[in-house]
């Protein structure tokens, strides 16, 4: 009789649309990107601060601004089930940042240099370099007001694509001024689209009397002209203002660093004020923004804060691999390992295995074969398994050399040499053959 439950072909389980697996094969290509990241923060003094993947809703509403894309249409959000909370899967590390802050009393001390980085959501249509589940990289510098601080943070990200080998990768800024500038602008900007109202597609008329400013951000094609002819902010800025956004520009002169003013340049979240910027590349398609941010002084108060200035920027670390792909930069495959054991089973795997554990021990990366189908392989078939793993040196522990108390020692790169060592200075010996490959 045949039994129901094999008759039945289980149906495989795939991951969710839009939330990828970092494979193996691309592990090595992450771990650079994150190795430069950390010497980059290290280089200028930042400190790290992780926060929590679920905060409550509120953090964004009141962070993000509510009448934003990220807010109204791409927040993952749900009701905790026993207490009834909000929550929502982080869309964006800048808000939750300055929750933890405030919350822990990070400012009482002084000003804080701070970065973060970690998988945020949102619920988009998945595309190149634009997922459901993405990687963020984030700096914020909060208590400081002047310039320098925002020149600092731009220098930062120049800083970041000289060291990946970026190329192409350009930078636009911008000044959204304080608050009554913003809102004389605005007052100007409703009066210019209510005047051509027919003009604006669904979405910027559903924004006009809400957040005009946004309006200016639209990609459709069948408004930039409409756009291109808006009121501009910059026309609105005071005198403090300008003077802030001028210092910017002198001292990002002053480093050599090109930039281009960009007037529609708004940024898509609410908390921005003055100096906003975006690295912008050609290379990517559609998705042309790898990185930005800004000024967002009213956001700690906002939260429940005290009052006090700050700036960041935030990349998106899929697209930033992406670009890194397309400009060449990126690290060849690494070897799993420097060291590679063969054994023939019985009394050579466990010396075998002792072997690998003082090769471990003394900092040397080290794989022992070991049988998939538990089936002792022939030292043949052994050794392609060594030389796929790009290990430079294997070690060969057989019946031979156990009663001579030795191993063969087999340099798999460069001469293809094998010679004999005592099995008490493998190690030594091992170590010994790195050292002289690298003088």
């Amino acid at each position: 009789m045949t039994d129901p439950t094999k008759a039945q072909k289980i149906q495989k389980i795939n991951g969710v649309r839009g939330m990828n697996d970092l494979l193996p094969a691309d592990a090595a290509q992450w771990a650079h990107l994150e190795h430069v990241l950390r010497d980059l923060t290290r280089a200028y003094g930042y400190e790290y601060l992780r926060t929590p993947i679920v905060e409550a809703t509120a953090v964004f509403q009141r962070g993000i601004g509510e009448v934003t894309d990220i807010v109204e249409k791409e927040m993952y959000s749900f009701e905790d089930r026993l207490n009834g909370e909000q929550l929502t899967l982080r869309p964006e590390g800048t808000a939750a940042l300055v929750r933890s802050v405030i919350e822990n009393n990070l400012l009482y001390e002084g000003p804080k240099r701070l970065w973060y980085t970690g998988p945020m959501f949102r619920h988009e249509r998945p595309q190149r370099g634009r997922y459901r589940q993405f990687h963020q990289f984030g700096i914020e510098a909060l208590g400081f007001a002047g310039p320098d601080i925002d020149a600092e943070i731009i220098l930062m990200g120049q800083r970041l694509w000289d060291d990946l080998g970026l190329k192409g990768v350009r930078l636009e800024i911008n000044s959204l001024g304080q608050a009554k500038e913003r809102a004389e602008h605005r007052t100007a900007l409703v009066a210019y689209f209510e005047k051509h109202k027919a003009q604006l597609d669904e979405d910027s008329q559903r924004r006009l009397f809400t957040n005009p400013l946004r309006i200016l951000d639209s990609k459709n094609p069948a408004m930039q002209d409409l756009i291109e002819t808006a009121p501009k902010l910059l026309d609105f800025l005071g005198q403090e203002s300008l003077q802030h956004f001028e210092a910017v520009q002198a001292l990002l002169k002053a480093n050599n660093i090109p930039c281009r003013i960009n007037p529609r340049l708004v940024r898509g979240l609410d908390y921005y004020n003055l100096t906003v910027f975006e690295w912008i590349t050609d290379e990517l398609g559609a998705q042309g923004t790898i990185a930005g941010g800004g000024r967002y002084d009213p956001l700690i108060e906002r939260m429940g804060g005290k009052s006090a200035p700050a700036c960041g920027w935030a990349m998106g670390m899929e697209r930033v691999l992406e670009l890194m792909k397309v400009s060449g930069s990126l690290p060849e495959a690494q070897a799993q390992c420097d060291v590679f054991v063969l054994h023939q089973g019985g009394e050579t795997l466990t010396t075998a295995l002792i072997i690998a554990e003082r090769l471990r021990s003394a900092g040397i990366d080290t794989i022992m074969f070991c049988p998939p189908d538990g089936q002792l392989a022939s030292f043949k078939s052994q050794m392609k398994k060594a030389d796929a793993s790009g290990a430079a040196y294997a070690v060969i522990i057989g019946p031979d050399e156990l009663v001579k108390n030795e191993a063969q020692l087999k340099d798999l790169r460069t001469s293809g040499e094998q010679k004999a060592v005592a099995l008490n200075n493998v190690v030594e010996a091992v170590i010994d053959a790195i050292v002289g490959a690298t003088e």
